[in-house]
C-alpha cells in the first residue's frame, strides 16, 4: 500500500481502538467517580494496568506471533493469538482511562490550596508529560536499536510494568477527595475557622474591657 492508504489503515484502527476502550474509560469515570471515589478508581486502575501488562509480557510471542512467515503472508507477524492480545491491550486503555489518566487531573485540581493550586497543578501535569516523553522518544528509540526487537519490546513492557506497580503503592499517599469541598481538603477551612476564633477572642477581650472601664466610671 502507499503513504496514504497506510495513514488511513492506522488511523482507522487507531479510531477503533479508542472508540471501545478509551472513550468509554472516561464515561466511565464520569459515571462512577463520585460514587465509589477517586482513590479506588485510581488504585484499581494501576492494579489491572500492572496485570494486563504481566500477560502481555510473560506471553508475548504467543499472544503477538512470530515475524517468520512466508512471503505471501497478509501480515508482518503470524501464528499468534491476536484476539487475546487485542483484549489484553484494550483492557490496559479502558483501564488508564477508567484509572489514573483521570483521576491525576482530577485529584490534583482538588487537593492543592487554592494560593498554591496553579503552580503545583503545573508542576505535577509537567512531570507527567516528562513521562510521557520518555516514552515516546527514549522507550521507543531503545527498541528501534535493538537487536532483537521482540526482546526489546518486552523489557519496554516490563518497565512499564513496573511504573505501574510504583503508581500503584503511590497512591496509598493521595487522600480521598470524594465528597469534601476545597476548602476542608486543603485545610483551608479549619485555618478559616481558627482565624475566625482568633478574632472572636480578641473582639470579646476589647469588649470585655470595655465593659470593666464602664462599669467602674
Amino acid at each position: 500500500m502507499n503513504a496514504i492508504e497506510e495513514v488511513f489503515q492506522l488511523s482507522r484502527a487507531m479510531f477503533v481502538v479508542a472508540l471501545l476502550t478509551t472513550v468509554p474509560g472516561y464515561w466511565c469515570t464520569v459515571f462512577l467517580i463520585d460514587k465509589i471515589g477517586r482513590f479506588r478508581i485510581q488504585l484499581v486502575g494501576f492494579l489491572v494496568m500492572f496485570a494486563c501488562m504481566w500477560f502481555l509480557e510473560r506471553k508475548y510471542r504467543s499472544f503477538w506471533g512470530e515475524s517468520e512467515c512466508g512471503k505471501d503472508a497478509k501480515y508482518d507477524y503470524c501464528k499468534g493469538n491476536l484476539i487475546m492480545f487485542a483484549i489484553l491491550f484494550g483492557l490496559t486503555l479502558f483501564f488508564a482511562n477508567f484509572g489514573p489518566n483521570s483521576t491525576t487531573f482530577i485529584v490534583l485540581a482538588e487537593l492543592f490550596p487554592a494560593r498554591f493550586r496553579l503552580t503545583c497543578h503545573g508542576i505535577s501535569a509537567a512531570a507527567g508529560k516528562s513521562g510521557a516523553i520518555l516514552g515516546a522518544f527514549v522507550v521507543q528509540s531503545y527498541i528501534d536499536s535493538a537487536h532483537d526487537k521482540t526482546k526489546g519490546i518486552k523489557k519496554a513492557i516490563m518497565a512499564l510494568l513496573v511504573v505501574n506497580l510504583l503508581g500503584f503503592f503511590c497512591t496509598f499517599l493521595v487522600p480521598e477527595t470524594q465528597g469534601r469541598s476545597l476548602e476542608e481538603i486543603s485545610g483551608e477551612e479549619k485555618e478559616f475557622e481558627e482565624n475566625n476564633t482568633s478574632s472572636e477572642v480578641k473582639n470579646d477581650e476589647k469588649e470585655g474591657t470595655r465593659n470593666t472601664s464602664f462599669e467602674l466610671k
